[in-house]
Formats: C-alpha cells, structure tokens, sequence
C-alpha cells in the first residue's frame, strides 16, 4: 500500500518524534521509501502501479505502454509516462524502478488514457494507439511513409500483426490533437493502407 508522510505520522498519534519512528520503520523493513514523503508497505509491489503516485498527473504511456501490449518484443526496465504542462522531463530512480516522466501536448494529454485496477491498486496508462501516437510525437520529423515504416518497424520494432489491430479511427482522431507531422504521417499511413 502506498504511504504519503502526512498519512504516516497521522498514524504515530502516540510518538512524540514521528519523523524517527518512521525512519526505523524504513531501517526494520516495515516501510519502504519510494521518493521523498511516499512510502510502500510491499517492497515487491510492481513499480507501474506506483507511477501515477511518484510525479502527476500522469499516465503510463510511451515505450513501457508498448511493450505492455505486446507491440513491441523487448522487455521495458524504465517506466515511461506522460506528463501535463510540467515543461521538463523527469527521471526518478528509485528501489522499485527507473521512472521517466515527459509532456505531451495539452489537447491530447486526456483522451484514450484508461484507468486500470490491480488488488488495492489503481494506475493510469494510454491505448495501444495513444501510447504509439505519444511516442512518434517524441521522435524528430518524418518526412514519408518509407522513413515512417523504417521508425516503427526497424527502429522500434513495433510488431507488424500488432500494429495492423490498432484502431485506425482512433489514431485519426488523436492525430488532430498533436500538431505533429509524425502522428499525421501515421494516420494517412493507415488510410493509405486501409484503401488499398
């Protein structure tokens, strides 16, 4: 369970120094710190369901989200999310993994982000589609479909069945709310590909 320090010492009603008794929680394994005033009571809960609690608002979403579902082969060590109006990238190492945090655009922060349940945990994480859409936006311009079809099938190995089952509506859509040539190209790229 996730632990903020306010929820701790409101816990320590009897100690007259809180702030030790939280510290030999931490040293006697009771407690597990995270990042500064967030705390874990599982040293073995999976670092994705605490990413929305280290840094926010936020959702999962970039390479993390891809692998997730499948789109791309290799194992992600670094949970990646999104981030709103923070202006900066973020990077958190902590016991429970490495955690990078990155805006995407305003109009397109909210839609096709789902929110997931795991036992007492709750997270946050984008479509397949938003999670691929938020990563072309990363990546520097592509000028036609071949540097396209190299980004996503060469560079980042992005499964060829895996990609044909995304929602091509759904990317349509998110592809207004980028102002990104990338996410544009993918979008005709998938009409171009339905039409033929």
């Amino acid at each position: 369970m996730i632990i903020t320090n306010d929820m701790a010492k409101s816990r320590l009603n009897n100690y007259v120094n809180k702030n030790n008794k939280i510290s030999r929680d931490i040293r006697d394994g009771k407690l597990f710190k995270i990042v500064t005033g967030l705390y874990e009571t599982n040293p073995d809960t999976p670092g994705y369901l605490l990413a929305g609690s280290i840094y926010g608002p936020s959702y999962i979403s970039f390479e993390y989200a891809l692998f997730y579902y499948g789109l791309i082969p290799e194992k992600v060590s670094v949970i990646t999310c999104a981030t709103l109006n923070k202006k900066k990238k973020k990077k958190f190492d902590t016991p429970f993994g490495l955690f990078t945090y990155r805006d995407v655009p305003t109009l397109a922060y909210p839609e096709e982000v789902m929110l997931m349940t795991e036992g007492d945990y709750t997270y946050q994480i984008a479509s397949r589609e938003k999670a691929l859409c938020d990563k072309l936006y990363t990546l520097k311009p592509l000028n036609n479909y071949r540097n396209l079809e190299r980004m996503l099938f060469l560079d980042l190995r992005i499964d060829k069945e895996e990609f044909w089952r995304l929602d091509g509506q759904k990317i349509e859509y998110l592809s207004t709310l980028y102002h990104s040539t990338n996410v544009r190209l993918l979008s005709k790229y998938m009409r171009r590909d339905d039409n033929e």
